[in-house]
C-alpha cells in the first residue's frame, strides 16, 4: 500500500469539494422541496407521495452496498473511484431535470411516472456519490489533512445549502414567471448543467495516493464480515440513518412552518423592521433600472421569511464549520460531534414552545441551531474516513468503498423515511393542499414536526456515539501505526 501521509494543495482541496457542490444542489432540493413539490406543485397525494419517497429511496439505498463491491473491484489508471465521478456526471444531471419535470398524465400516471424517475435518481446518486465519498479516504492518510478536506467540502455544502434553501423558492417564481411547474423544471435544467462541469473538475483536478497492496484479495463475504465485526461502523450506519431523517423531516416541514403555522402579519412586521422588506426594494429597483424586469424578488412573506430563516442558519453554519476543525484536532471528532448535535437538539426542542407570532424567538433559534450544528458537519465524513483506517488496521485490509457504502446508505435511508415522514405525517394530521387555513391539528402536527420529532431522532443519533469507540487517542494511534505500516509495505 502506497504511503500518502501528504499535505494536498488549496487547488485539489477545491476540485473536490465542488464535487458536493454538485451533488447537493439536487441532493438538498431533494432533502428540502421533494414532498413540497408532489403534494403542492405536481399535485400527488400526499399519502401517495409519502409511499413514492420512502420506496423509491429505500430501494435505491440498498444499492449502496452493492456500488461498495463494485467500487473498491474498479481498476483503471484512474483507480477506483474517481472515474466513477466522471461516468455518471452526465446520467446524474439527465436524471435531476426528469425527476423534477411535470408531464401531465392522470394520477396513476403521475405516481407512476414520479416513483421511476424518483428511483433512477437515487440510483445514479448511489453511483455517483459512494465513489465521491469513498475518494476522500485515499486522497490522503493524514488525519489533519482528511479534517481540512472535510472542511473545504463543508464549506461548498453549505453554499449548495444557501442557493438551494435561501434562493431556490425566488428562482421558481421569477423562472417561472410565477408558475412554479415551470420554474422547478428551469431551475433543476440549471442546477444539473453546473452540476455535470463541477464533477468533470472534480475527476480532473484529484489523485488517489492510499493505493492498496496488489497482493490484497478478500472476497465479498469477507469484506462483509469485516463490517459486521466492526463497531464504529455500525455505530455510525445507525448515526447516519437517524442524522438524515431528522435532516429531512426538519427541512421538509420548514416550507410548511412558514406557509401555513407563523403568523403572516407578524412575518411581514418583523420584515419590515428588520429592513429586509426595503433592501428587497431597493434590490428590485436596481434591476428595474439595469432593464432586467423580470428578476423581482416575489412579494410573498412567508418565501421572504423561509429564505432569511435558512439565510441565517446556514451562514451560522458556516460560522460552526470554520471552528470544526480545530476542535476536533484538539479533542477528537467524535466528542466535537456529540457536543454539537447535543446542543443543536435543544435549540430544536424548543420551537414547541413558540407560537405564531414568536417571529424574532424562531430566527433567533435557528441561528443558535445552524452555529452549533455546523460543528458536525465536516465530522461525519471524516469519521467515516478513520472508520476505513479502523477497519484496515485491525483487519490488515482496505475496504475504503464498501465502508463508505453505510454513509450513503444512512443517508439515502433517512432521506427516504425523513421524506416520507413529512409527507406521511401531514396526510395524517389532515393537511390539505389547497385549504387557505388548515385545521388546529394539523399547525400543532407542523410544530411537533419542527420540534420534538427531530429532536428525539438527533438525541437518538447521540447516543449512537457512546459505542463509537475511535476517541482522540485513538485517531493519533491509528494514523501513525498505518503510517509505518505502509511504509514498510512500500519499502518491500
Amino acid at each position: 500500500m502506497t504511503d500518502s501521509n501528504v499535505k494536498l494543495s488549496v487547488r485539489e482541496k477545491i476540485g473536490y469539494s465542488l464535487g458536493d457542490l454538485s451533488a447537493n444542489l439536487i441532493f438538498q432540493t431533494l432533502m428540502t422541496f421533494l414532498a413540497f413539490f408532489y403534494t403542492d406543485v405536481y399535485k400527488i397525494p400526499p399519502a401517495a407521495a409519502s409511499g413514492i419517497i420512502f420506496a423509491g429511496g429505500m430501494a435505491g439505498a440498498f444499492f449502496n452496498p452493492i456500488m461498495g463491491v463494485i467500487a473498491d473491484r474498479t481498476s483503471t489508471r484512474w483507480g477506483k473511484f474517481r472515474p466513477w465521478i466522471l461516468w455518471t456526471a452526465l446520467p446524474f444531471g439527465i436524471m435531476a431535470i426528469l425527476a423534477f419535470s411535470t408531464p401531465d398524465f392522470g394520477e396513476k400516471g403521475k405516481i407512476a411516472y414520479a416513483l421511476i424517475t424518483y428511483f433512477l435518481l437515487v440510483l445514479v446518486y448511489s453511483a455517483n456519490n459512494l465513489p465521491y465519498a469513498s475518494l476522500s479516504g485515499v486522497l490522503t492518510g493524514n488525519i489533519a489533512e482528511r479534517n481540512s478536506i472535510s472542511s473545504y467540502r463543508f464549506v461548498a455544502v453549505m453554499v449548495a445549502q444557501f442557493i438551494v434553501q435561501v434562493l431556490l423558492l425566488p428562482l421558481v417564481l421569477i423562472l417561472g414567471d410565477g408558475d412554479q411547474t415551470k420554474g422547478f423544471e428551469t431551475t433543476m435544467a440549471i442546477f444539473a448543467g453546473v452540476g455535470v462541469v463541477f464533477f468533470i473538475i472534480t475527476f480532473l483536478t484529484t489523485r488517489e495516493r492510499v493505493i492498496p497492496k496488489p497482493e490484497q484479495k478478500s472476497s465479498i463475504r469477507e469484506d462483509l464480515g469485516d463490517l459486521v465485526r466492526n463497531k464504529p461502523w455500525i455505530a455510525m450506519l445507525v448515526l447516519t440513518i437517524v442524522i438524515f431523517i431528522t435532516l429531512a423531516l426538519k427541512g421538509g416541514t420548514y416550507v410548511y412552518y412558514f406557509e401555513n403555522y407563523l403568523s403572516e402579519a407578524h412575518l411581514v412586521a418583523f420584515l419590515n423592521d428588520i429592513g429586509f422588506n426595503g433592501f428587497i426594494d431597493g434590490l428590485n429597483n436596481m434591476f428595474t433600472r439595469m432593464g432586467m424586469h423580470g428578476f423581482q424578488w416575489p412579494e410573498d412573506a412567508p418565501t421572504s421569511g423561509f429564505s432569511l430563516f435558512n439565510a441565517g442558519g446556514i451562514i451560522f453554519m458556516i460560522v460552526g464549520i470554520m471552528f470544526s476543525k480545530k476542535l476536533a484536532d484538539r479533542f477528537g471528532k467524535r466528542d466535537v460531534f456529540g457536543a454539537g448535535l447535543f446542543l443543536s437538539a435543544l435549540c430544536l426542542l424548543v420551537f414547541v414552545f413558540y407560537k405564531p407570532e414568536s417571529i424574532a424567538l424562531v430566527f433567533f433559534t435557528q441561528v443558535l441551531h445552524g452555529f452549533f450544528y455546523g460543528l458536525t458537519i465536516p465530522l461525519l465524513w471524516a469519521m467515516i474516513a478513520d472508520v476505513a483506517d479502523y477497519s484496515e488496521w485491525k483487519n490488515n485490509r482496505r475496504a475504503t468503498a464498501i465502508i463508505f457504502s453505510a454513509m450513503i446508505f444512512g443517508l439515502k435511508a433517512g432521506l427516504s423515511i425523513g421524506g416520507a415522514l413529512v409527507a406521511g405525517l401531514l396526510g395524517g394530521f389532515g393537511y390539505e393542499e389547497s385549504a387557505a387555513v388548515q385545521t388546529p391539528e394539523v399547525l400543532n402536527g407542523i410544530k411537533l414536526m419542527m420540534s420534538v420529532f427531530p429532536t428525539v431522532t438527533f438525541m437518538i443519533g447521540f447516543s449512537c456515539l457512546f459505542f463509537y469507540t475511535i476517541d482522540k487517542k485513538t485517531e493519533v494511534q491509528l494514523e501513525k501505526e498505518l503510517s509505518e505500516r505502509r511504509k514498510t509495505d512500500t519499502n518491500r
